[in-house]
C-alpha cells in the first residue's frame, strides 16, 4: 500500500491516540528534548482512564505532569535518570528510580522492561515514507522497535538526521501531526571556575583527540578552551552548541579518527535551535541507538578517544559519586561509565577519562573532595576505572597511584579553604603527614 495512504489512515489527534493506551503497561517516551509533549500531556489529561500505567525515560524535559500526587494508582514514573522536574517525585516516595548504564537500555527493553507503548516524536516523512527520529536515537529508536503500539507525534519542525535514526509509517500505529519548536536546553553559565577547570582539561586534549562531552558549564568550558586545537573529533551520548561553534572554526572536522571517519557520532542532541538547525539534513552527523553509541567495546575502538564528565563527590581513595546527594537520588549514572571504561580499553592505549568538578558546593561551603562519600551515596564510578579528577585548582592522575598517592594527589586540587581538614585525614589514615 503507498505509505501515504497508510498516513491517512492513521492519522488521529493526540486525544483519541492515548485512549489507545491500555492499563497495566509499560510506556517509554521520547527522550530529552524529543519528548513529545503534545501526545505525552494528552496522556496526563487522560489520566482517570488508566490504572497502573508505567511511564519510563531518561532525561525528561516536559511538563513531568505523571509525577504530580494525583496520579496515584493512575500514572508512576519509573525514573532510569533523574531530573529536576522528576527528582522531587523519586525522593518522596512518588517515582521510583532504576540504576542502569545508558548503553544497556535497549537491552532492558528487550528483557527486564518489556515496552507495551512507545511514545515517539519524529520528523516529517521522506518521499518514500521513512521520518527521522531527529536529535534522539538513543533509546527511543529501540523502544519503538520492540513496542506493540506506537504512537509518533510527527513534527515538521523535527531536524531530519541520519544514521541508524530512521522509522517508516508501516511500524507507527497512531500517528498525531504537530507544527512546534522543539524544547531547548538553556545555555549554562560559565563563571571563573568552569573557565579554569575548561583550561586544565583542555591541557589533557591533544591535537586529533576523538571527543564525548556530557551535559552542563564544565564540558561547555571544556569547549571554549579548545578553540587552538586541530583535526578534533566527535563519538559522544551527545552534543550542544559548543559543538558546532568549533566545527565552523574548523578545529572539530574528524579527519583523524579511527572509526566514522569524517563524521561526528552522537545518540541524542540537546541545546538550542542553533544546534538543531546545524544536524538538519547534515551528513557531517550520524546518529545511532545508545547500545551502539555508547557500548565500551565500540568507544575503545577510538583513537586518541577522551572522555569528559562531571561528578558531585570524590573520597580520598577516588571513589567517584556523579548521581546521588546521601540517599537522595539527584541524576543517575548516564553515560559516565559507558566512557570511562572504553576509553581505558582503548586499542591504541593513548585513552584519556576525565572526571571535572568545582572544587567546592554550596556556594564554597563544602568541600567536593572529601574523605568519605556522604552516607548513603552510591559509588557511580569505581576507584579501578577512575583515571584523571580536575578541578579548578589542577589535575589529578589516579590510574596506577597507591591510596596514599592518591589522596595526596586529590588534596593537591582541592580548595585551599579544606585542604588541613583533608590533610589530617591523610596523617590518621596513612601515619605520616603530607
Amino acid at each position: 500500500m503507498d505509505w501515504k495512504v497508510l498516513y491517512k489512515q492513521k492519522l488521529t489527534t493526540a486525544q483519541e491516540a492515548v485512549k489507545h493506551i491500555p492499563s497495566n503497561c509499560r510506556v517509554v517516551t521520547g527522550h530529552a528534548a524529543a519528548e513529545p509533549t503534545v501526545v505525552v500531556d494528552a496522556m496526563i489529561d487522560n489520566y482517570e482512564q488508566y490504572e497502573n500505567v508505567e511511564i519510563v525515560h531518561m532525561v525528561a524535559m516536559g511538563s513531568c505532569g505523571y509525577c504530580r500526587p494525583e496520579m496515584k494508582g493512575h500514572l508512576r514514573h519509573n525514573a532510569l535518570f533523574v531530573g529536576s522536574g522528576t527528582r522531587e517525585a523519586v525522593n518522596d516516595g512518588r517515582a521510583d528510580f532504576s540504576p542502569t548504564f545508558f548503553y544497556e537500555v535497549p537491552k532492558l527493553f528487550k528483557t527486564k522492561l518489556p515496552v507495551d507503548v512507545a511514545l515517539i516524536q519524529v520528523s516529517s516523512p521522506d518521499e518514500h515514507g521513512f521520518c527521522s527520529f531527529g536529535i534522539s536515537c538513543d533509546f527511543t529508536k529501540p523502544a519503538a522497535d520492540k513496542a506493540k503500539i506506537v504512537i509518533a507525534q510527527v513534527n515538521d519542525q523535527m531536524p531530519r538526521t541520519f544514521g541508524d535514526n530512521f522509522i517508516h509509517i508501516s511500524e507507527m500505529d497512531y500517528i498525531v501531526e504537530v507544527s512546534r519548536p522543539l524544547l531547548e536546553l538553556a545555555l549554562p553559565k560559565i563563571g571563573d571556575v568552569e573557565k579554569a577547570i575548561g583550561e586544565n582539561c583542555a591541557k589533557l586534549i591533544e591535537d586529533g583527540s576523538t571527543l564525548q562531552l556530557g551535559i552542563g558549564a564544565i564540558p561547555d568550558a571544556v569547549l571554549l578552551s579548545l578553540k587552538n586545537k586541530k583535526d578534533l573529533g566527535i563519538h559522544s551520548e551527545m552534543f550542544s552548541d559548543g559543538v558546532v561553534d568549533l566545527y565552523n572554526l574548523g578545529v572539530i572536522n574528524n579527519s583523524k579518527k579511527s572509526i566514522h571517519k569524517g563524521k561526528m557520532i552522537v545518540t541524542f542532541l540537546m541545546g538550542s535551535k542553533k544546534l538543531y538547525d546545524f544536524v538538519n539534513d547534515n551528513p557531517s552527523v550520524e546518529m545511532y541507538p545508545v547500545d551502539y553509541v555508547n557500548n565500551p567495546i565500540v568507544v575503545m575502538k577510538n583513537s586518541n578517544m577522551v572522555s569528559v564528565n562531571s561528578c558531585l563527590q570524590v573520597d580520598l581513595m577516588g571513589q567517584v559519586c556523579a548521581e546521588a546527594i546521601g540517599l537522595k537520588q539527584f541524576s543517575g549514572v548516564g553515560g559516565q561509565v559507558d566512557y570511562v571504561r572504553g576509553v581505558s580499553m582503548s586499542e591504541d592505549g593513548n585513552g584519556k577519562a576525565i572526571i571535572a568538578m568545582p572544587s567546592t558546593a554550596s556556594k564554597g561551603k563544602l568541600s567536593r573532595i572529601v574523605p568519605f562519600l556522604d552516607h548513603g551515596s552510591a559509588v557511580t564510578t569505581s576507584r579501578n576505572d577512575v583515571q584523571y579528577i580536575v578541578t579548578e585548582y589542577g589535575i589529578a592522575d589516579l590510574k596506577g597511584k597507591s591510596l596514599k598517592q592518591r589522596a595526596a594527589a586529590l588534596i593537591s586540587i582541592a580548595h585551599p579553604d579544606f585542604r588541613d581538614e583533608l590533610s589530617k585525614e591523610y596523617e590518621m589514615r596513612f601515619k605520616e603527614s603530607l
